[in-house]
């Protein structure tokens, strides 16, 4: 059977990677539907002569009213924010993935997963934000969470036919991204440039970022615990600069497994999208013989605080996390604009965390609003 897809974000990296995937597997793979959250009208015209959707959704006014005089008659152009979430509850599709970057993915997955509609998630930004609601609407919907992250797509590799009571820890592996070792004395000068140039991984702008400050791997731990249902101080992290290892699983009896593949996403993403089976593909293949040395050390937290930051976050209450990821993305967004020093990045994220009381969280609105709230502080604070 044909595997239908919605792709969400889809001209974005991701989307991009997700997209190279249903190339390769044309009997498998097939788009129902796209989901820009750019204005790229181009690109996207490009991709539905390519793929044939059925719908396509376009946030960016302007780039829905280039399209809608372009498009063949058999697609259904859904315009806005409204148009994502139809489409991303549309149970036509397999399966959709979530590979929007930041907040702004957060309303379509939980609408997916609200239908039934197992989503391969990207988007990590919406488990820590609201990982605890959106495990609450899965497990009554039916719906499936498959991850995307690569390391968090080798830890399900890795735990697949064991017991989590066997399990002693979770280790997410980091690249150290690209101030691993340039003295913290020197960091003032860091450009974004400089810090988007990543070591191993060909990713978008804000992930980059987040993997030079090492933002991404304190989200990656609170995702890891909505995913794997381990207590946060069993999931650990560790400098591994060749990226070669994903992940590693720690058992109880002492004995390890780790997943090792290439850098690149068409692997998690393909295993998100083939799951239970497992695909042939022609893509690059890791040889053994060539890796050469491996490398692994302990996260330096002095240098890279953003790990216990996250972790403290998780440990504070439900809307903590919300308030983390609101401040980052504000954050990331003023280095990048030149509003803020990479050393104030993390300075800022702890600041906007200070003022915040954390409080349960009821529903989607309630973290949609503690977003808000922080981002407002943050904002505040960068005045």
């Amino acid at each position: 059977m044909t595997r239908r897809l919605t792709v969400l974000g889809c001209t974005g990296s991701i989307g991009r990677s997700t997209l190279e995937v249903v190339r390769h597997q044309p009997d498998r793979l097939a788009v129902h539907g796209l989901a820009a959250y750019g204005n790229q009208p181009d690109e996207l015209l490009r991709q539905v002569e390519e793929f044939q959707p059925v719908r396509l959704a376009v946030v960016a006014q302007d780039a829905a009213g280039r399209l809608r005089s372009q498009l063949p008659a058999s697609v259904e152009l859904l315009v806005g924010e409204e148009g994502v979430l139809e489409l991303a509850s549309d149970a036509a599709a397999h399966r959709l993935v979530a590979a929007v970057v930041g907040i702004a993915g957060l309303p379509a997955v939980h609408a997916a997963l609200d239908v039934g509609l197992d989503v391969a998630l990207a988007n990590k930004e919406s488990l820590v934000v609201a990982g605890g609601l959106l495990r609450s609407v899965a497990e009554r919907s039916g719906a499936q969470v498959l991850p995307i992250d690569s390391e968090h797509a080798g830890l399900h590799q890795a735990l697949m036919g064991h017991r989590v009571d066997d399990v002693r820890r979770l280790v997410l592996t980091a690249s150290g991204g690209p101030f691993r070792a340039r003295p913290v004395e020197q960091w003032d000068t860091i450009t974004p440039a400089e810090a988007l140039a990543h070591p191993t991984w060909k990713m978008g702008d804000k992930i980059s970022i987040d993997s030079a400050t090492l933002m991404n791997k304190g989200l990656e731990i609170i995702e890891a615990v909505h995913l794997f249902g381990l207590p946060i101080e069993r999931i650990d992290v560790v400098v591994h600069p060749q990226s070669k290892i994903h992940a590693l699983v720690e058992f109880r009896d002492g004995a390890w497994i780790a997943q090792m593949a290439p850098n690149d996403m068409v692997y998690p993403i393909q295993y998100a999208l083939s799951l239970p089976q497992r695909w042939e593909n022609s893509f690059p293949r890791l040889q053994p013989e060539e890796l050469g040395r491996l490398e692994f050390e302990a996260v330096d937290e002095e240098r890279f605080p953003a790990i216990g930051l996250a972790r403290a976050a998780f440990e504070a209450g439900e809307s903590a996390p919300a308030v983390l990821n609101a401040a980052n993305e504000v954050a990331v967004r003023a280095f990048l604009s030149g509003r803020l020093a990479f050393v104030g990045i993390i300075g800022l994220v702890r600041e906007v965390l200070e003022r915040h009381q954390p409080r349960p969280l009821a529903g989607l609105e309630d973290a949609l609003e503690w977003d808000r709230w922080a981002r407002g502080q943050a904002e505040a604070l960068l005045t």
